[in-house]
């Protein structure tokens, strides 16, 4: 409980710009209130699932981040993930970031169709890098847009663009992440090869982004203390059926969909 105020704390004060007038109090609400429901779908997707097959796990714990643009580094629960077999590690892994989009996907669409452009050549303080997914509800909701023309950040746009990317880091395949779970479920051992090269790219791209991505190496790191391949399941014989494998093979594309570049501020 602690944590989970503390985290509204720290995500209001980043949506409200720490500012202390009125009408930022109100963005931050609403950007506290969008971001805190995005996480909760998430790890309840994975608790139920979880609970659904006896799989002992925590309530989420809600990470937050008050030095941050994004106020929060997300949530967790912790689960006894040796006591699924390959299908039950396969739902309770992947739930949560279809949950986790099921809410974030309206913000994003509700706040690209709001959200006020920049007129063109006005500078701004600060620039969030748009995913395929919000270029897509741009291209779709917003044909008024000039070549070169910005959103302006509303709460509702900054929520959900934090979601997606948070969602984006969730599915990345390797060890012990959402993804890695999917990833293990689908191929297996094959997987850590897969983990290999997915961590090699990550460090490639982060020295090579002139140091705008060194934020990133906090998680890269985080990954290779956990150890990058991921552990066996109580059964990893047990059938996932088609359908299972092609919802899975498709939530591999969320990380390309989801995620871009780190925000740069002026």
């Amino acid at each position: 409980m602690i944590l989970f105020i503390v985290t509204c704390v720290s995500t209001f004060l980043a949506g409200s710009g720490f500012g202390f007038h009125p009408p930022i109090w109100i963005d931050g609400l609403i950007y506290m209130g969008a971001v805190m429901a995005i996480l909760l779908a998430h790890e309840m997707g994975h608790f139920l699932q979880a609970v659904r097959y006896h799989v002992p796990a925590s309530l989420p714990y809600f990470l937050p981040m008050p030095i941050s643009p994004f106020g929060t580094m997300g949530a967790v629960i912790s689960m006894r993930g040796s006591n699924a077999d390959r299908k039950e590690l396969f739902d309770i892994g992947l739930t949560g970031p279809l949950a986790g989009l099921v809410v974030a996907i309206p913000i994003v669409a509700y706040g690209v169709a709001t959200a006020e452009p920049f007129p063109l050549g006005v500078p701004t303080a600060g620039h969030y890098p748009d995913s395929l997914l919000v270029k897509f509800f741009m291209w779709l909701m917003r044909p008024d847009l000039e070549a070169g023309q910005e959103l302006s950040l509303s709460p509702l746009l900054q929520a959900g663009w934090v979601g997606l990317f948070i969602t984006g880091l969730n599915m990345i395949p390797v060890s012990q992440l959402d993804g890695g779970h999917v990833a293990y479920a689908l191929f297996g051992r094959n997987a850590h090869l897969l983990a290999r090269l997915v961590v090699l790219a990550a460090l490639l791209f982060i020295f090579t982004s002139g140091g705008e991505a060194f934020g990133l190496l906090v998680m890269v790191a985080l990954v290779l203390f956990i150890g990058v391949a991921h552990p066996p399941t109580a059964d990893d014989t047990a059938p996932l059926g088609r359908g299972r494998r092609l919802i899975g093979l498709l939530s591999l594309a969320i990380p390309i969909l989801c995620l871009s570049g780190l925000p740069t501020f002026r």
